[in-house]
């Protein structure tokens, strides 16, 4: 096996595939990246057993077929600390890679490829096409939401749902929920529901671009798959069943609040700083014509913000944890963003004033 490229050629695709390398490996060639040159093209594949991800480029130069497993880390990190413009010739010499550039030389041991784990062949039950933009909104707009070493295992992912003409994104922690709708332009897409596992959802968010060129999704029963020009990513999905999240939207918020993102982002993280480190609690008190937001903490410090808002109707006093709400505002476009609430025990329902296509739910805390 032998292939020559030049050094941006080869560090793209190799930095896109050690994304899914597993770090913290129980078996040695999960440490490895698989390094196949087939018909002048270069595959390169990396998996930890839960995600895959593949990547090709066409190799102009002279090349020999064949296929061998080097240490993804050392690779990557000799890639980049090659000047920019270097040639790189790639060749298999017994048991070692040797890599060459200019005047410099790099052995590394190999693993063999047939070795390498892939995950096995599955049927698509779903297919369909969206642009990395319109995916890329489903994902940026609820995955800060997602659990994190939950024991309820099926919250540490996100809920992907196709049903009829919509697609559905969908995270929650138990104490906040996010929500996601697309519309969907094609043919009605079947009735389904999967868990995509946290390191899937944060690596789907990492190689898809804010453009409109189309990705290709497929699902299936355990895996969900994402076809693009520059990759093949491979997630297993997560075992369980998804909360019914209708049943905690909030149905019955008579009380809203209506003012800019920027007034309201900046009024919350001002007064964030003089709040409780470890419960992050804000007092909201509604009456008609203001906003008054409080924070305190053990220091006995405090700070008080007071915001104009258009709001006629009864007094209401609620607490919320301020770093979940600054999260949100985070998601949300700029304009105008409108809070629904009914009572001091009830979850807040948040959303853009003129978009229903993201809502976001939160529950009060007590202070």
């Amino acid at each position: 096996m032998k292939f020559s490229i030049s050094r941006e050629n080869f560090l793209q695709p190799l930095q896109l595939v050690s994304g899914a390398v597993e770090r913290r490996h129980t078996l040695p060639i999960l440490a490895n990246v698989l390094i196949k040159v087939s018909d002048n093209s270069l595959w390169l594949t990396g998996t930890d057993l839960e995600v895959e991800l593949i990547s090709n480029v066409a190799l102009s130069g002279e090349s020999l077929d064949g296929e061998i497993t080097v240490p993804a880390k050392k690779l990557l990190d000799i890639c980049r600390g090659l000047n920019d413009g270097s040639e790189i010739t790639f060749e298999v010499d017994g048991s070692k890679a040797v890599l060459r550039s200019g005047r410099s030389k790099y052995s590394l041991s190999t693993l063999s490829a047939n070795d390498y784990p892939n995950l096995e062949d599955w049927q698509g039950q779903v297919e369909f096409e969206v642009s990395q933009s319109s995916l890329k909104r489903l994902i940026d707009a609820t995955s800060f939401s997602m659990a994190q070493q939950d024991v309820r295992y099926y919250l540490n992912g996100m809920s992907l749902e196709t049903e009829g003409n919509l697609i559905r994104t969908v995270a929650t922690d138990g104490h906040r929920l996010a929500l996601c709708r697309l519309q969907y332009e094609g043919a009605p897409l079947p009735e389904k529901q999967v868990i995509i596992p946290r390191k899937g959802v944060m690596e789907i968010s990492r190689l898809i671009e804010d453009d409109e060129q189309a990705v290709k999704i497929q699902i299936g029963d355990n895996h969900i798959r994402i076809f693009s020009t520059k990759f093949i990513f491979t997630s297993k999905l997560v075992d369980g069943r998804f909360p019914d999240y209708r049943r905690v939207l909030p149905k019955d918020g008579d009380k809203e609040i209506i003012a800019g993102k920027d007034v309201l982002k900046n009024a919350f993280a001002r007064a964030s700083i003089l709040s409780n480190e470890k419960f992050k609690g804000v007092r909201l008190n509604l009456s008609s014509g203001e906003l008054k937001i409080t924070a305190n903490n053990p220091e006995q410090e405090e700070a008080e913000e007071i915001l104009d808002i258009p709001y006629q109707g009864d007094s209401l006093e609620i607490g919320f944890n301020v770093a979940y709400l600054i999260d949100v505002f985070n998601a949300l476009a700029s304009g105008d963003i409108k809070i629904s609430l009914s009572d001091a025990n009830s979850s807040g329902l948040i959303e853009a004033a003129n978009d229903d296509s993201a809502l976001y739910v939160i529950m009060p805390m007590r202070l």
